[in-house]
C-alpha cells in the first residue's frame, strides 16, 4: 500500500498539473465541440430547407452528419487527454465488426434508411400502408420511420420492416377514385336508379370532369341489384366525397321510393293436427 502511495504520490507531482490542465481541456474541447456540432446540424437543415429539399433527405441526412461530427468531437477528447487514437480507432474497428454482426438488424434498417431517401416510396406528409401499420409519415429517422395515425397514436416502424413488406402510398397522386357499392331491390326501376345516382354525383362540384364518373350494374346479387359508382376526385377529398356521398345517395333513394334491401328471413309456423306440436322452418 505504501509503494502504491508513493507512486501516485509521484505522478501528481510529476504530470499531475499536466494531467489536469489536459483533462479540463478535454473537458472543454467535449463541450464546445459539442455545442459547434449542433450549431454545423442546425445550418445544414437550414440550408437544406432553405434549399427546398425534400424535407425526409433534411431529417435523414441531418442525423448522419450530426452523428459524424459527435465522433470527431469524441475522439478529438480522447486524444487531448493522452490516449493514443490510432490504437483505439483500431480496437473501435475491430469492435464495430463484432457489434455489426450482432445488430445486423440496426444495419439492415440503416440500409433500409439509405434506400428510402434514394427511392422516395414515400415522403413526409404521405398517408402510407405498409409493415403492416398504416399513418401519416412524420419523419424518417436513420433507423425508424415514425408514423401518425387519424386517431393521433405514434408509431415507430423499423425501416427495414417497411421496405420489405409492400407499401401503399395513398398520397403519392393527385387524384384517386372513389368505389362505391350501391344494392337496390329487383323491383325498382333500372333507369329511374341510374338517374339518381347520376344526379348525385353530377351536382357535387368535387367530383372530376375527367376521368368520366363510371356508373353501372356490377353484379346481381342473392337479394340486390349491385351497383357501382366510381367517381374521380382530388386526393384530399376522398373521404369528405365517400362518406357525403354516401349518405346523399340515401336521401335521394328515400325521396325516390327506391328500395335498399336488406338480409331477410321468412319463417313457417306449421301445426300437426291435435298433437300440438309444432314446426318452425326457417
Amino acid at each position: 500500500m505504501d509503494a502504491d502511495l508513493e507512486r501516485i504520490v509521484e505522478f501528481l507531482q510529476v504530470q499531475g498539473t499536466s494531467f489536469v490542465i489536459n483533462l479540463v481541456a478535454a473537458i472543454a474541447i467535449f463541450v464546445l465541440g459539442r455545442w459547434v456540432a449542433k450549431l454545423l446540424h442546425r445550418l445544414a437543415v437550414k440550408s437544406m430547407k432553405k434549399a427546398k429539399a425534400d424535407p425526409l433527405v433534411v431529417t435523414f441526412v441531418g442525423n448522419i452528419l450530426y452523428v459524424m461530427m459527435m465522433f470527431a468531437v469524441v475522439l478529438a477528447t480522447i486524444s487531448q487527454i493522452g490516449i493514443q487514437t490510432t490504437s483505439l480507432i483500431a480496437v473501435i474497428g475491430a469492435a464495430g465488426l463484432a457489434v455489426g454482426l450482432a445488430l445486423q438488424g440496426s444495419l439492415a434498417n440503416f440500409a433500409a434508411g439509405v434506400m428510402v431517401v434514394l427511392f422516395r416510396p414515400y415522403r413526409v406528409g404521405d398517408y402510407i400502408e405498409g409493415g403492416g401499420v398504416s399513418g401519416t409519415v412524420e419523419e424518417v429517422q436513420i433507423f425508424n420511420t415514425e408514423l401518425s395515425t387519424p386517431d393521433n397514436r405514434r408509431i415507430i416502424v423499423p425501416n427495414g420492416q417497411m421496405m420489405s413488406d409492400a407499401i401503399t402510398n395513398y398520397s403519392s397522386r393527385s387524384t384517386r377514385r372513389v368505389d362505391l357499392v350501391v344494392g337496390v331491390g329487383y323491383n325498382d326501376d333500372i333507369d329511374t336508379v341510374r338517374r339518381v345516382l347520376e344526379s348525385v354525383v353530377a351536382d357535387d362540384s368535387r367530383v372530376l370532369a375527367d376521368p368520366a364518373p363510371n356508373i353501372r350494374i356490377g353484379s346481381l346479387g342473392d337479394s340486390s341489384v349491385n351497383w357501382i359508382v366510381r367517381p374521380w376526385v382530388n386526393a384530399g377529398d376522398y373521404w369528405d366525397v365517400y362518406w357525403e356521398m354516401t349518405e346523399e345517395i340515401k336521401r335521394r333513394f328515400d325521396r325516390e321510393g327506391i328500395n335498399i334491401p336488406f338480409p331477410q328471413r321468412d319463417v313457417h309456423v306449421y301445426h300437426h293436427g291435435d298433437k300440438g306440436e309444432t314446426d318452425v322452418i326457417g
